[in-house]
């Protein structure tokens, strides 16, 4: 009991003394998971506001599959990515596996399912809200996209830290693709996972409080996203 009280105490420590090896996974994980977001939302957001307002035949299974993408097992999608980027695979002349990219690649695979789902089902709403109005001043399904996007920004924002908070907490893809080599690849759920493994529970905690923190952080980013969103449709 000692030394799991003497845990919490060194990870206060650690977290207040700016300790370089755990700020520096911090910064690693905030950077693998940003630059995923940003690329998923680039791919996602178009993808799920053409399944939104385009009518083609396939679109109601095409509309199934990004749904049940979004349960796509981390575990699965770094074999996949693994065997696209190792040497035997089609992408291994980019020798991306083992680097930052490969998380990366990993991550952009499981966030772009949820940020074009929950991109759909924004879009798809206001396209059923405004649709009568937009038609009568001639525009097109197609050209309404921007229109609507704009006027979903606060629920597309909620999508995006949703895809934030799946990417940064991720942990069997990375680790596959990744290998969890230190001061290059280590993150900090990988982190977690090996200290703990190790019986460095300091390390652990302090990384485990910064995770709680950003989920924290996440989850009250999304209230005042949602408080936003309420004032600016009664404004």
């Amino acid at each position: 009991m000692q030394d799991f009280a003497a845990s919490f105490v060194y990870a206060a420590e650690l977290l207040l003394s700016g300790d370089p090896e755990l700020w520096a996974i911090v910064l690693l994980s905030l950077k693998v998971s940003l630059s995923a977001v940003a690329i998923a939302a680039l791919i996602g957001m178009p993808l799920g506001a053409a399944l939104a307002v385009a009518r083609f035949p396939g679109r109601g299974a095409a509309i199934i599959l990004v749904n049940s993408l979004m349960g796509l097992p981390p575990v699965v999608v770094g074999l996949l990515v693994y065997l696209l980027l190792s040497n035997a695979g089609p992408l291994g002349v980019l020798q991306m596996l083992y680097t930052p990219g490969a998380m990366i690649f990993a991550q952009v695979v499981l966030v772009t399912p949820i940020i074009a789902a929950l991109t759909r089902q924004v879009i798809e709403d206001l396209d059923a809200e405004y649709a009568e109005q937009l038609r009568s001043f001639g525009v097109s399904r197609l050209n309404s996209v921007p229109t609507l996007l704009w006027d979903g920004r606060y629920s597309l924002l909620t999508a995006l830290l949703a895809g934030f908070g799946r990417a940064v907490a991720e942990v069997g893809a990375v680790i596959i693709v990744g290998g969890n080599i230190n001061h290059v690849t280590r993150v900090m759920t990988t982190t977690i996972a090996l200290e703990t493994s190790k019986g460095n529970l300091s390390l652990a905690l302090a990384l485990g409080f910064i995770l709680i923190g950003i989920a924290i952080a996440v989850n009250a980013a999304l209230g005042m996203v949602k408080v936003t969103a309420t004032r600016s449709a009664y404004a």
